[in-house]
């Protein structure tokens, strides 16, 4: 009897090689591309007719991209998350939420393994093979990619001697686009002296488009329209992307540590996340304490590492979650943002929780909640400590 497999499949070179290899190994394959963002609908129609001509015993897609939000996104916009302060966890994000459909679906369909096309290269082998393993414990992992270690060269003649022609790489640079943004890799990321020009990235060569204005709206933390206009958040970012792309907005090069242990570079084009994350930061200026706000940074971060690296489900990520969710009670209103060239700026920002009130106190001018000699007297406690030390310090 067959054993059945359930395949993560992308429809390219790496996933095609192993429905082939599977199948010949007495495996059935039930192949599943989990959408996040990045395919158009001719893509999906084409990774779907692909399948079967493989020999897959069957294939379904899964839109997962409000789920990708509700699960995962809205925790990097209520934390501020960027790596590096630069790179927002698209693939990350990604990777884990993909990870847990095709486990779901495994389970769902009494398969005995599971099965990921990533190498022995790079983050994404990690980041499914512990959800995988966290989720799906008693399936088998199977990785036909990485454990035969073969060339592109060779992967392309094994499915060539199976009536599957690929052709060969033309393109200068690899793209993995995706809802929160799109990453990119040539040959400029791996030598850290080097620039990725501008016609790598999707939106191409930044020409000069006139300044542009938005609002963003926020209810609890969470971007619920687009100059007045309702909008859902998987509609708002794909809104964004289309609007800040041709600004370049969201654009550079990341630098930073792998989970592997060794450094890495990627090309990143992210309107949208660095919109949100931006205004929403910014918005939060206005509504949350200082400590909130310094304890949102720190626990923000982890938060961050904790899914970029793999870990998304030890339970911190649960803990940092909750106290995530809870700072978000008053994070609500709007952001007036303008779009430059390569930039953009915030110029506004208004809630009804806001901790500004100029009726009660205009910082340096005047105020109503002390007098001129309460003031004196706060400045003159608040630095007894270091009079005291430079005292001790100088006898």
């Amino acid at each position: 009897m067959s054993k059945l497999a359930v395949l993560a499949f992308s429809g390219g070179l790496d996933t095609s090689f192993c429905v082939f290899y599977l199948k010949e190994q007495g495996y059935d394959v039930a192949t599943v591309t989990v959408n996040t963002g990045g395919f158009s609908p001719a893509e999906l129609a084409r990774i779907e007719a692909a399948s079967p001509k493989l020999g897959a015993l069957s294939h379904t897609t899964v839109d997962a991209r409000a789920g990708l939000f509700d699960g995962y996104l809205r925790y990097l916009v209520y934390g501020n998350v960027l790596r590096g302060q630069m790179y927002p966890l698209s693939v990350s994000a990604e990777r884990v939420c993909q990870a847990r459909a095709v486990a779901e679906l495994a389970k769902d369909m009494g398969a005995t393994a599971i099965a990921h096309g990533s190498t022995g290269a790079g983050n994404d082998q990690v980041r499914f093979d512990v959800a995988f393993r966290a989720l799906a414990p008693d399936l088998e992992i199977l990785t036909p990619i990485r454990d035969l270690n073969l060339s592109r060269a060779e992967e392309m003649d094994y499915c060539a001697q199976r009536g599957l022609v690929f052709p060969e790489k033309t393109k200068d640079y690899s793209i993995n686009e995706g809802m929160w943004g799109t990453s990119v890799g040539g040959r400029e990321t791996l030598d850290p002296w080097s620039s990725l020009p501008e016609a790598a990235f999707p939106g191409g060569v930044i020409g000069h488009p006139e300044p542009t204005g938005m609002v963003i709206g926020f209810e609890r933390g969470v971007p619920v329209s687009l100059d007045g206009q309702s909008l859902d958040p998987v509609t708002l970012i794909a809104r964004l992307n289309d609007l800040g792309r041709p600004y370049g907005i969201g654009r550079g090069v990341h630098l930073g540590d792998t989970i592997l242990g060794i450094k890495g570079r990627v090309g990143y084009e992210a309107p949208a996340a660095h919109l949100l994350i931006g205004a929403h930061r910014e918005l939060e200026k206005l509504v949350l304490s200082g400590k909130q706000l310094f304890w949102k940074e720190s626990l923000g971060n982890l938060y961050g590492g904790l899914l970029h690296e793999g870990h998304f489900f030890d339970p911190l990520a649960r803990d940092l979650e909750a106290f995530l969710d809870s700072s978000q009670d008053r994070v609500s209103g709007e952001v007036r943002v303008t779009l430059h060239p390569r930039a953009f700026v915030v110029e506004g920002v208004q809630s009804p929780y806001s901790l500004m009130d100029p009726r009660i106190a205009t910082y340096g001018e005047a105020n109503r909640l002390w007098t001129g000699a309460e003031a004196a007297g706060f400045a003159k406690i608040f630095g007894v400590q270091q009079t005291l030390t430079l005292k001790a310090k100088n006898n």
